[in-house]
């Protein structure tokens, strides 16, 4: 299987093995994102020893990391040895390391091991400080999946392992351009549709073939009672999370459109008090995002709006969730055809403009732009702006998105400075449109004063 991407997470942890000192790296991200992948990738061709965390005793995950340790410092009689702790464990390990090169030691699913050994970061601490850190002995990969988890516990001021990281990897979804690697033989179009159902989680891409239409490995990956990503999200909960139903209540509320607090509370049935627990522990897990109106100036707490940051996860609690009982009874066919299709457009639409803020970045490169900038969007009672980017040369962007058929450009274009003229624009910046579409829009179509963009130019040569 052909391993995507990855080339500077994979390149700064081989100049970090061969730094001369040890290294205490921890990689995070929400699950399915591919750090396990990265880490053996890393291991490949180099010594070390990969342990993945459980919800196990603390010895029996002692006991399993001395079995590989015997294996990978062909030392037998490691894997039968008894100790204390992990302290004793890792001190004995390191011992009988010789070589000049690190031992590399991953610890996958960290926050696992830590609740099964909560004294495991202070241990970590201790044998850094007092043997590990003005040494070459050992590169530490701390992997995690709870995004909170990683940041505080490993991260934060409050950690045993505060100050100590030789560095970090936050593992994002690839975006738009490195994903369609997974369907190369695919169109434009249908790797940009593609990329707004997976989202550029790894395992979610290699589910959908090129040999098939997008339609048919919706329906093959997504609404067969055996298909690999049809509980998916249930996984996902379920791993992490206690009282999913409140959970599911949640997602289903802001996939189906509510934004904010008082919305989703009334669509969920969830009282407001309780409401900020729910939403906080998904946005920990990385499946929820807050977002607020982007004008160059704070927002106000009242403006924010809530949403599901993961595509598939919006996907799933849109269409699949609901319809799980029409699935097995009526089968993929009639699901997609009666249930997925008729929302399909609308779905892809907000898979457009998500596309667009990405890209956006890329486009202000080729353009020579280099002043600092923010991209979002915009919200009020009287507009919606899909790409706001404001940057720090007094310059704001405001653009609009199209991903359906445009049948008047000009239309679209006069849509768009109606919108201008009810952004706030508290900076007195100087406006830039753009007009982000899936086919090129003619020259002859084109208004005065609008950039256009159209697929071909936000994927550029990447694919």
């Amino acid at each position: 299987m052909e391993f995507i991407g990855r080339r500077r997470e994979l390149d700064m942890l081989g100049r970090a093995y061969t730094s001369g000192r040890s290294s205490l790296i921890p990689i995070y991200g929400r699950r399915r994102i591919g750090k396990s992948e990265l880490v053996r990738r890393f291991m490949r061709d180099r010594s070390g020893i990969y342990l993945l965390g459980k919800q196990a005793p603390e010895q029996h995950q002692i006991e399993e990391f001395l079995h590989l340790a015997s294996t990978v410092l062909r030392e037998p009689l490691l894997g039968r040895l008894s100790v204390s702790g992990w302290k004793e464990a890792l001190e004995i390990v390191l011992q009988k390391w010789t070589s000049d090169v690190p031992l590399v030691i991953a610890l996958d699913e960290f926050q696992w091991l830590a609740e099964s050994s909560p004294e495991l970061p202070s241990v970590l601490q201790e044998l850094w400080d007092v043997q590990w850190q003005n040494s070459n002995r050992v590169m530490l990969l701390l992997c995690g999946s709870h995004i909170g988890f990683m940041e505080r516990e490993v991260l934060g001021r409050k950690s045993p392992l505060f100050g100590r990281r030789t560095a970090q990897i936050l593992l994002r979804p690839f975006g738009h351009v490195e994903a369609a690697r997974f369907q190369r033989d695919y169109s434009l179009v249908d790797q940009a549709r593609t990329w707004f159902i997976c989202g550029g989680v790894a395992l979610y891409h290699r589910y959908f073939t090129s040999e098939q239409s997008v339609e048919m490995n919706i329906r093959a990956c997504l609404l067969e009672e055996f298909a690999p990503l049809f509980r998916e999200a249930d996984f996902l909960l379920r791993e992490e999370l206690r009282e999913v139903e409140n959970y599911h209540a949640v997602l289903m509320a802001l996939a189906s459109g509510s934004a904010t607090a008082p919305d989703i509370s009334a669509r969920s049935g969830i009282p407001a008090s309780s409401l900020p627990y729910y939403l906080n522990q998904l946005i920990e897990l990385g499946y929820v995002a807050r977002r607020h109106p982007l004008t160059g100036r704070p927002p106000a707490t009242r403006h924010v709006r809530f949403a599901v940051s993961d595509p598939l996860l919006r996907f799933w609690f849109r269409f699949v969730f609901p319809n799980i009982s029409f699935v097995l009874q009526m089968g993929d066919e009639r699901a997609f055809t009666e249930r997925v299709a008729p929302q399909l457009d609308a779905f892809y639409g907000e898979g457009f403009e998500r596309l667009c803020r990405q890209a956006l970045p890329a486009l202000y490169q080729q353009e020579g732009v280099s002043a600092a900038f923010e991209v979002g969007e915009f919200w009020s009672p009287d507009v919606q702006i899909d790409i706001v980017g404001v940057r720090d040369d007094n310059w704001t962007d405001l653009g609009e998105c199209r991903f359906g058929k445009v049948r008047s450009a000009r239309a679209v274009a006069d849509e768009l400075d109606a919108k201008v003229q009810k952004y706030p624009n508290p900076r007195n910046a100087t406006i830039g449109k753009r007009l982000f579409t899936r086919e090129s829009v003619p020259e002859p179509r084109r208004s005065p004063g609008v950039r256009y963009h159209c697929l071909d130019d936000l994927y550029g040569d990447g694919s």
